[in-house]
């Protein structure tokens, strides 16, 4: 993508999910405590990195970033996600076209289906159906991956209340 400046910037997303890190496992217990929440578990479900090169006071520069999406698994109430999932499928179609104007065209498959909408603060647990910090596109594999890591990350004393390496993976 070419900025204002004539640069470029280049973004990758890394995908989990890996263990929090104690920096992201320190933020989590600090979110779960202002809601009067106990921490389970925190789940790293990706990475996003970008790389910005152009020139800055006339010279050649380059410039990168990492933003990491967490899940924090505090002692929410379980709540039945179906309503939810009947606003989201509703929605669906208008979500990913206001995604596009502000990230480009949602992934698909190599076959044209799109790729599902993760909710990172999951439906079972009051997470919102439409919000746009809650929603991101993920591959099916790993979307089936990561969802069948949340019931382990709500059960107390589960792998993901582990800390894990400050960077899970190599690039």
């Amino acid at each position: 993508m070419t900025t204002p400046d004539g640069g470029t910037v280049r973004y990758a997303i890394y995908y989990g999910p890996w263990l929090c890190n104690a920096r992201w496992m320190a933020q989590c217990e600090r979110r779960c405590t202002a809601e009067g929440r106990v921490l389970l578990g925190c789940i790293w479900l990706a990475d996003l990195k970008g790389d910005w090169s152009g020139r800055w006071a006339y010279l050649p520069a380059e410039a990168g970033t990492r933003y990491a999406l967490t899940h924090c698994c505090c002692d929410y109430t379980t709540v039945n996600p179906e309503s939810s999932r009947q606003l989201w499928a509703a929605a669906r179609d208008a979500y990913r076209a206001a995604w596009a104007t502000e990230f480009g065209e949602w992934p698909v498959t190599a076959s044209g289906h799109n790729w599902p909408g993760h909710h990172i603060r999951d439906l079972a647990h009051g997470g919102h159906p439409t919000d746009p910090r809650n929603v991101m596109p993920v591959p099916d594999n790993v979307h089936k991956t990561i969802t069948s890591a949340y019931p382990q990350c709500y059960s107390r004393g589960g792998r993901w209340s582990a800390i894990g390496p400050d960077l899970p993976y190599s690039d």
